[in-house]
């Protein structure tokens, strides 16, 4: 596969990824039960590992600088952290 093309789907994939993870947070706020929020904060958080795994591949690849893969992945980290959170709450009570 070419650079270029290589690069596209690398790209494409964690904007894919990165913005799903948002807009199922969003959805889950207007769910219609609290087993179709938690549904939705788990479909986030499979999103969100998804981005980190395109992350570690930029980086593998030299596509992003180590200080540009270390300022996203603490930021994706941190979400990955709240959902888990989240959803442990959510299981608790």
């Amino acid at each position: 596969m070419e650079v270029e093309k290589r690069d596209y789907v690398i790209s494409k994939q964690i904007l894919k990824s990165g913005t799903s993870t948002g807009a199922n947070i969003k959805e889950a706020l207007y769910a219609q039960s609290r087993k179709d929020f938690q549904h939705k904060m788990n479909i986030a958080l499979k999103e969100a590992a998804e981005t980190e795994y395109w992350l570690e591949l930029l980086k593998e690849t030299n596509y992003i600088t180590e200080e540009m893969y270390k300022s996203l992945d603490s930021d994706n980290s941190e979400v990955i952290k709240m959902l888990i959170s989240i959803i442990k709450t959510i299981k608790e009570d």
